[in-house]
């Protein structure tokens, strides 16, 4: 660990010429089963006040492709040593200056913020790697901050053993399931501008998405650069002890994503972070809901409690967003 240590706080660029493009980002909106023609009409973008197609709030994983990544860069740049096979995705979360819009070319600055082990029980020792990555247009002003927590765990961690819930410094008790173990008639609502038509307790949007597929976990492997064989190779996956392949965790942050994007402008969005807890396996459904908990109407801020549930009612992931209303 001591080695391990000494790298925080190092940083390094590894993110370079990440031009968003319009073809990718319709693609990326697809992957994660969002039909909002603003990721995909340049008509409609413009009518909603964007120079150009905005990109999802999840779009930033498409970093990962090795054309953006300088000197074919692995990952993040950091070498700790970690078995690609055990290491889980712990949680996610971004910061938007602005949201991202067709034409940007970002520039991407990573730094090893935190590093650090835990007895996860179940999971055995595990180790954390807490990564801030900052995102910079070509006039250099900052455009959003990603903060993403790797887990190395000492094996495969088994659906009904996840421990990526631990990555809280407090234990947690089982999740009453928000949808009572059924999938439920998805459900819009209006979109929300001002912060005199929300109070504490609104639930927005329910997104549904039914019955999934492997090709489902290959699109959006296809469309964010994450090619890690253990969503998508079956023998693989089962040779590191795995049940089957199963989704990757920003996969189905995308789909929780939905439902902000649905209740709100995406240009009032401030923020978006999720906690991974189980993962999501071919047959499954997913079914992301929303609660307001809070709302400042003094800076006309909202806070939302987000989270993402199976069809047998189990906790996916979940999360928090922040958007910034009118106050009239």
């Amino acid at each position: 660990m001591a080695e391990l240590e000494g790298m925080i706080g190092d940083s390094r660029v590894t993110v370079e010429g990440f031009r968003i493009e319009a073809g990718k980002v319709e693609e990326f909106a697809r992957a994660i089963t969002d039909p909002n023609p603003v990721f995909r009409d340049e008509t409609v973008a413009r009518e909603r006040g964007f120079n150009d197609i905005p990109a999802p709030p999840t779009y930033p994983r498409v970093s990962r492709f090795p054309r953006y990544r300088p000197d074919d860069l692995e990952g993040y740049g950091f070498d700790l040593g970690f078995q690609p096979e055990y290491v889980l995705h712990g949680e996610q979360a971004y910061e938007y200056e602005r949201p991202l819009q067709v034409g940007d070319v970002l520039t991407g600055t990573t730094t090893l913020v935190e590093v650090f082990q835990r007895d996860g029980g179940r999971g055995g020792t595990m180790t954390f790697a807490v990564y801030e990555t900052a995102y910079r247009d070509e006039s250099g002003d900052l455009v959003l901050t990603d903060r993403a927590t790797a887990i190395e765990t000492s094996g495969a961690v088994q659906d009904d053993e996840d421990d990526s819930s631990d990555s809280s410094a407090d234990a947690e008790e089982a999740d009453t399931a928000a949808n009572g173990g059924t999938v439920p008639i998805a459900e819009d609502v209006s979109t929300v501008r001002s912060i005199d038509e929300v109070e504490v307790g609104d639930t927005g949007p329910t997104v549904v998405v039914k019955d999934l597929e492997r090709k489902h976990f290959v699109k959006y492997a296809g469309a964010s650069g994450d090619f890690n064989p253990i969503h998508y190779d079956e023998p693989y996956a089962r040779a590191t002890g795995n049940e089957s392949v199963f989704g990757q965790g920003m996969f189905t942050a995308g789909v929780a994503s939905r439902v902000v994007t649905d209740w709100f402008e995406l240009e009032s969005i401030e923020s978006f972070g999720v906690r991974f807890r189980s993962q999501v396996f071919p047959g499954d459904s997913i079914v992301g809901t929303g609660e307001i908990v809070d709302d400042e109407s003094d800076d006309g801020r909202v806070e939302v409690d987000l989270e993402a549930t199976n069809q047998r009612g189990e906790t996916l992931l979940t999360g928090s967003a922040t958007a910034s209303l009118t106050d009239d």
